[in-house]
């Protein structure tokens, strides 16, 4: 009953600690930490995350963690669940995609949770946010299938949360590997969730997986078995994605996902610029440049030339040229490319139900076309290639490109930028000063015992 990839993955897990970490590490992990926190802020009011922490104090069993922004606890599953829904909610937080992955500071809720119970010091917490990446990070390299075809993304976020809050846990390497398998196994996450019309489970999802993580890790804790080959045995993982470990371009699923430990997958991710799914990014940018050279009312047509996964028409995904939600909204290129046209820019406050409703922006849309360019997308997922040609009504024609978009990790926020961003997202909430008080406990984070100064700090309602 041997599973090379749970042993490999739990070993690892188990062996790493914050001296393994470089600088550059170190400080991605809290440049992440900054951006996570100040997303978990500005979606503090959202529908879903006052769902979410209306239900989880009536969960108050040992062990207990903050639901963060309030004086109340709750289990520290059901902690990480609320809290990962805050930082998702306004789909601001980081991404990662090699062509499988997602948004993988959704699982630093687990680290949290898990940390304040155990009263972890920073390093500790550092170290257990770096592994939840290189575990989200290593798997959707070698795991195409993840994020594009059946699965969600939450089958990388559950693995990742498992092993970042058992490690802090102090769970021995065959707990690891058991915490591990119990996350997949009975947790395999449909991509229903990202099809059509979507929801408010859209900023869910994961927050669901970081909870079944975290409750994984508390079973095996107290000796709870997993299934012993979750990955490599009959009807696991790997063949349910249709992972063969014998191909010549996988050789070894296991020595795949060893390769990609170094370098660290955090360092890899990219940050976003606005408050929309990670591939609109680029066209949004494009279109917000050329706004400011054009009168919108003279625009002919709209083309956008970019990679296959952008690609979309009214006949085949309806809801991202006619968006009934902030949900769709936020995950429609066309939305966000004629937003950015009539208004000029692009915010927290672009998705009201006015503005997704406007009939200027569908006037907009129906100008709009959106192709592949096949060089685009052979070049990805190392660039994000995007090119706009917008004809005006007198002939003229204005063209602009990007192959790195602002926040791309070729193309990164610079600490002032994401200072910025954090600054902005936590004066809806707080003050200034306040705001100040949070950021510099994180940037000082490796200094501190524990994470009881930043929990308190982060008190939004009393």
């Amino acid at each position: 009953m041997v599973d090379a990839t749970k042993d490999t993955l739990s070993s690892y897990a188990y062996e790493l600690s914050f001296s393994d970490l470089d600088d550059k590490t170190i400080h991605q992990v809290k440049r992440t930490l900054l951006d996570s926190i100040g997303c978990l802020i500005g979606g503090f009011n959202s529908k879903t995350a006052i769902i979410a922490r209306k239900v989880a104090p009536k969960v108050t069993e040992s062990p207990t963690s903050s639901i963060i922004g309030t004086t109340n606890n709750t289990s520290i599953d059901i902690a990480a669940f609320a809290n990962a829904i805050s930082i998702r909610y306004l789909d601001f937080n980081d991404s990662y995609f090699t062509p499988g992955g997602g948004h993988p500071s959704d699982m630093i809720s687990a680290s949290l949770a898990a940390g304040e119970y155990c009263r972890s010091s920073g390093k500790n917490i550092i170290t257990s946010i770096a592994l939840a990446y290189q575990v989200f990070c290593s798997i959707s390299d070698v795991a195409p299938m993840l994020g594009g075809r059946e699965w969600d993304q939450g089958l990388c976020v559950g693995m990742g949360a498992a092993l970042s809050s058992g490690k802090l846990l102090s769970l021995s390497q065959e707990e690891l590997g058991h915490s591990l398998s119990i996350s997949i196994v009975p947790n395999l996450p449909l991509l229903a969730t990202r099809v059509g019309e979507l929801s408010l489970w859209k900023g869910c999802a994961t927050a669901h997986a970081t909870k079944a993580g975290v409750f994984a890790s508390i079973l095996a804790k107290e000796g709870m078995e997993g299934p012993y080959e979750p990955f490599e045995g009959k009807n696991g993982l790997w063949e349910k994605l249709n992972v063969d470990t014998g191909k010549p371009e996988i050789i070894n699923i296991t020595s795949a996902i060893s390769s990609q430990f170094e370098p660290f997958g955090i360092t890899r991710t990219d940050f976003k610029f606005f408050p929309a799914q990670i591939l609109t990014q680029a066209p949004t940018g494009l279109a917000l440049e050329i706004e400011k050279l054009i009168d919108i009312n003279e625009i002919k047509s709209i083309v956008i030339e970019t990679y296959s996964n952008c690609v979309s028409t009214p006949e085949s995904h309806p809801e991202k040229w006619d968006p009934k939600t902030r949900e769709s909204a936020d995950h429609s290129i066309p939305f966000m490319v004629a937003s950015a046209f009539l208004y000029g820019d692009i915010g927290i406050n672009s998705f009201t139900d006015e503005k997704i409703a406007s009939q200027k922006i569908r006037d907009i849309i129906s100008k709009l076309t959106i192709i592949e360019n096949s060089s685009f997308t052979n070049k990805r997922p190392e660039e994000s290639n995007c090119k706009m040609i917008v004809e005006l009504n007198n002939g003229k024609i204005i063209t602009k490109e990007t192959s790195y978009p602002k926040g791309h990790s070729q193309n990164p926020l610079t600490d002032d930028e994401l200072e910025n961003k954090f600054t902005n997202l936590a004066e809806t909430m707080i003050s200034k000063q306040h705001a100040k008080t949070i950021s510099s406990l994180i940037w000082d984070l490796e200094n501190q015992k524990n994470i009881t100064a930043l929990l308190d700090a982060l008190i939004i309602e009393r």
